[in-house]
């Protein structure tokens, strides 16, 4: 080895950042504080330098080297799923949101995390004791958030000025706060990542373990904390069309940050994201990073009952006039009061309304109002709607049942299938294979080859694109005010044959009500009652598929919220049904 010879290189070493070099027998520049080599050659002036031999020797051992040095960068899981946490913060501002939400936000909520669950800004990390990592204390700040390091930058520390100019497509790599590896630190051979066969055993108690569902959890409290105009169901409608960063988001990894092993299971996902999965997510993020209460959610925000409630009205293609009753029930209900709202994490009974589900419940309880939905009242109410637009072509025209059903049926019908296409020919397997250890990477890759020629193959064959074009986002999957839809729009129809007058106030003409249900679960059950197709009419069956549908959510989730709102609406027949079965039980006894 040379000492005198590197000094005509004047990089800093990207492991201490100091400026002393040498030189190895292959010719290659190695630090002489931290003994960190570099893919760095000494150019050679002359071929007379070097003897043959040698020049073999160094060939040889310059591979050996370049061998071991595949496994890449050591980085640990949490930087993995804070790099998922970037794509996914770039795609919703891509979608419009404000960009307080990344660099603010969900910012602050990550650093929350990586201290609750002591990965980092504390004294004694849990990877630091054993093996891997040694955080200094002196550059951790346990008064407040605000003087803690920057964690969603774009920034790579792990290369230098000229090496990053070349890695434009790892410009987005995210910096990890204050963590100093040593020389003598390599990657599992488990895993790629240095802490995957750790992480993945990890059951510590009050310890919130991070996952790829977790992550939308993150960016729905963001979300939420902002008062974005995206709800829950928008949210993860954006992850299935693609516009968000989910599925196979390990592919998206810097090249040198290598994927296998146990970092498979941890950030590998063949499944879309469940509605109620997230929603319970949401509330245990917030419990378990103490977060205050939210922004209170008023009139004026996107998430108001009311406002949600006109864009679903529009979406399903009913009547205008509606609105006013959803907001009279609303009222009512007292579901639009801003503490009922407003999400509160450190509340006893901490909860987070369903926006989106409550708002089509909402609307769900008015239709029941108007037709009472029992397979026999909507049909006559239609009869006599149709009739009214026959005889009468002045004005506006009647909202009739039976019509909107029919034009919906066929167009939802149709949605359904494609969906169900859509996801039968869905390729869960990336186009970056996975392997469990070194030794298989090249049958997986073999494997991976081979499978893709077979597919493009039978795609020719059946004429078919293997690669559905993904859609532009939109807030709205139904646009009924296009001229292409070639269906009727029932925005501007008229109720008028519905309700009656009565004095100065208007009516149903419908006096009958049933409650979707008579008797809720016990409060230690996981839900609020039971849903069986077969006990409900045709049309509430049909109501409830339709909305479930929109929102991509259980129908049996929807009838729950429907029978939390006639329980507020019709708290009196629920209270005399409970004296009832008190008094009849105190007879027995």
């Amino acid at each position: 080895m040379d000492f005198d010879e590197g000094n005509d290189y004047n990089e800093r070493c990207t492991q201490c950042a100091a400026v002393s070099w040498g030189i190895t027998d292959e010719g290659t520049y190695y630090c002489t504080s931290c003994l960190n080599v570099t893919e760095r050659r000494k150019e050679v002036e002359s071929i007379a330098d070097f003897t043959p031999n040698t020049k073999i020797q160094a060939i040889n051992r310059g591979l050996k080297k370049k061998r071991k040095l595949e496994k890449g960068w050591e980085w640990y899981v949490c930087e993995g799923f804070q790099y998922i946490l970037y794509q996914q913060a770039e795609a919703l501002l891509s979608l419009g949101v404000c960009p307080k939400l990344k660099d603010e936000v969900l910012h602050n909520f990550w650093k929350r995390y990586l201290q609750k669950s002591k990965q980092a800004y504390c004294r004694k990390p849990i990877y630091s004791n054993n093996n891997k990592s040694a955080v200094s204390d002196s550059q951790m700040s346990l008064s407040g958030l605000d003087s803690e390091p920057e964690l969603l930058s774009i920034y790579s520390s792990h290369f230098s000025g000229s090496e990053a100019e070349s890695q434009s497509d790892v410009s987005s790599r995210l910096i990890f706060p204050n963590i100093k590896t040593t020389q003598s630190e390599t990657t599992s051979v488990c895993s790629g990542s240095i802490n995957g066969v750790e992480y993945s055993k990890q059951k510590e108690k009050g310890i919130l373990k991070m996952t790829l569902p977790m992550t939308l959890a993150f960016c729905y409290m963001s979300l939420l904390w902002q008062r974005e105009t995206i709800t829950l169901s928008d949210l993860l409608r954006f992850v299935e069309d693609g516009h968000i960063p989910y599925i196979n988001t390990y592919q998206n990894f810097p090249e040198e940050m290598k994927v296998y092993g146990r970092d498979i299971r941890i950030f590998s996902i063949e499944s879309w994201p469940i509605y109620e999965d997230i929603y319970e997510k949401v509330i245990e993020l917030g419990k378990f990073l103490d977060l205050p209460r939210f922004p209170d959610i008023t009139e004026n925000c996107f998430l108001h009952p009311n406002i949600l409630c006109m864009k679903y009205l529009m979406e399903a293609n009913l009547p205008d006039e509606m609105h006013n009753l959803t907001c009279q029930v609303i009222k009512m209900t007292g579901i639009g009061e801003v503490d009922f709202l407003t999400f509160d994490p450190i509340t006893e009974k901490t909860r987070t309304v369903k926006y989106d589900v409550q708002a089509v419940a909402v609307i769900v309880v008015v239709l029941k109002l108007l037709f009472l939905l029992n397979d026999n009242v909507e049909w006559s109410l239609s009869s006599l709607a149709q009739e009214n637009n026959e005889n009468n072509h002045e004005g506006k025209p009647c909202f009739e049942f039976r019509k909107w059903y029919q034009i919906m049926k066929k167009i939802i019908d149709e949605k359904r299938q494609q969906r169900e296409e859509f996801k039968a020919k869905y390729l869960w397997k990336s186009e970056k294979p996975l392997y469990y250890s070194s030794a298989d990477r090249s049958v997986v890759y073999k494997r991976r080859r081979m499978v893709m020629n077979l597919q493009k193959q039978f795609s020719t064959l059946v004429d078919s694109a293997p690669n559905p074009k993904k859609k532009n986002p939109t807030s709205f999957q139904l646009n009924w005010v296009k001229e292409e839809q070639n269906a009727t729009c029932f925005h501007g129809h008229s109720l008028q044959e519905i309700l009656q007058k009565k004095g100065k106030s208007l009516t149903t003409l419908n006096s009958q009500y049933w409650l979707s249900t008579q008797k809720f679960c016990k409060s230690y059950c996981k839900h609020v009652t039971t849903y069986e197709e077969s006990n409900f009419s045709m049309s509430y069956q049909f109501i409830l598929n339709l909305f479930s549908f929109l929102l991509r959510i259980k129908a049996s989730l929807l009838h729950e919220e429907v029978s939390l709102i006639e329980k507020r609406l019709f708290y009196k027949k629920y209270e005399n049904k409970s004296k009832a079965s008190k008094s009849k039980k105190a007879r027995r006894s």
